[in-house]
């Protein structure tokens, strides 16, 4: 999904670079995001506290709206959450 239309930069080129430890100033700086009409910085922002690594979040949709939850200890220490850490430090 295109997050930033003046940019056009999608989600998935956000939580790329996120998950590659950039935080979101970084990703600003880096793509442009939230840098001209500034519409998309709260998405923006979301899509970044959702992939970055050191905080591991997951979003939830409900009728109040979605919010952000902290992922369980199980969740971050099993193969797979470490295994994709590994490779997107590579």
């Amino acid at each position: 999904m295109i997050v930033c239309v003046c940019r056009r930069v999608s989600d998935r080129e956000i939580a790329r670079h996120v998950r590659a430890g950039m935080t979101f100033d970084e990703v600003q700086f880096e793509l442009g995001v939230a840098t001209q009409c500034g519409q998309c910085e709260g998405c923006a922002r979301d899509i970044v506290a959702q992939c970055s690594a050191s905080h591991p979040v997951a979003a939830l949709s409900c009728e109040s709206g979605p919010r952000a939850i902290q992922l369980a200890t199980s969740i971050k220490e099993s193969k797979a959450w470490n295994s994709s850490r590994q490779s997107a430090a590579a």
